[in-house]
């Protein structure tokens, strides 16, 4: 269940823009995860409260990771698709957006899954791409903040400019390296075909809607304080990160859809605060109404080496194109996810 308020300001936030969805009908992949999940709820929320017309939505996902959760239709214009889009047959169309959201982005998941990983960003893409160009749809890419590493500190803030220090050998690399070689395929099918793609770099969003056993930062400190453990900060805690609320996030991606220049790549996040973990670690602690404790320890084995040591985008691209400005400050939106957290990661015991 994800918050109500949430979805009421996105599409507050969005505004007369939304109307560029009246009557569309758009194939979106990876409508079991977490962003997803906010795609449909907010398509259907357009379509009862907002849209002249309403959009028809083609929801895909082979549940491999988010097989637990569950996906329901909210409405008569929107249809699951149990498939796998690296093999199995996609939808006809037509399509007028093409949103790729599949993929595997926690690093306990696409450690244990690395080929399934790298083929939903390598050959999923192409396939998407190929339904996009036969059918003269918009296609959205999801890449990451990965695919520039762990980056120089002389380019943190990162543009979109700055090439990434990625190791092809690593072990993200089959995350960050899929990520990169799917960008690449969208520059080509728009440079040689035409198609009118867009590229979104998510920089650690968060809010409801995480499951608790996706083993990244925020789920797993909501999850601790939930269970009574203390917080565990992995190595010196002194690795940085900025973190996007859920609500700025998908107003940034809805406005990479509908307003991004052809061929363009976009990063959406919140560049304030950039604060290491074991400050995270002491913000929770003074917004939970739970008692917190935090603690070092050492990185576990499921968890993948190599980790960047500073993480910072710079907007002002989205800013000046999309006219795309987070508002949730990084203490409102934690309030936000640990309450919804504790009541929901309750119930899943």
């Amino acid at each position: 269940m994800l918050l109500d308020t949430d979805i009421d300001e996105v599409l507050a936030r969005l505004g007369t823009a939304a109307q560029g969805f009246s009557g569309a009908r758009v194939l979106l992949a990876g409508g079991g995860g977490f962003l997803g999940r906010y795609f449909i709820e907010i398509f259907h929320r357009l379509n009862t409260d907002v849209l002249e017309k309403p959009c028809r939505i083609a929801v895909l996902d082979n549940f491999k990771v988010g097989s637990k959760v569950d996906v329901s239709v909210p409405g008569p214009d929107i249809e699951i698709h149990s498939a796998d889009i690296t093999a199995d047959p996609l939808p006809e169309g037509p399509f007028d957006w093409i949103i790729h959201a599949a993929g595997i982005a926690s690093p306990y998941y696409y450690r244990a899954y690395p080929l399934e990983t790298l083929e939903v960003a390598t050959a999923g893409t192409k396939r998407l791409l190929e339904l996009a160009n036969s059918r003269r749809a918009r296609f959205l890419y999801f890449s990451s903040s990965e695919i520039y590493g762990d980056p120089d500190p002389a380019h943190v803030p990162t543009l979109e400019s700055y090439r990434g220090n990625v190791a092809t050998l690593g072990p993200r690399a089959c995350y960050d390296e899929g990520k990169r070689v799917g960008e690449t395929y969208c520059h080509i099918f728009h440079g040689y075909h035409g198609v009118h793609t867009n590229i979104v770099r998510p920089f650690n969003v968060f809010g409801p809607g995480m499951q608790q056993q996706d083993y990244r930062v925020m789920p797993n400190f909501a999850s601790q304080i939930v269970n009574g453990a203390p917080l565990r900060v992995y190595g010196d805690g002194g690795q940085t990160r900025t973190f996007c609320y859920i609500v700025d996030a998908m107003v940034g991606f809805l406005l990479a859809a509908l307003r991004g220049v052809p061929g363009e790549a976009y990063n959406i996040g919140n560049p304030r605060p950039e604060i290491s973990m074991g400050e995270l670690a002491a913000r929770f602690q003074a917004v939970s109404p739970l008692p917190v404790s935090y603690q070092l320890t050492e990185y576990p084995d499921s968890y993948p080496a190599d980790e960047p040591m500073r993480r910072c985008p710079n907007i002002e691209k989205a800013e000046r194109q999309l006219d795309f400005s987070p508002s949730v400050d990084l203490d409102d939106g934690l309030k936000r996810f640990l309450t919804w957290a504790i009541d929901a990661y309750r119930r899943d015991g």
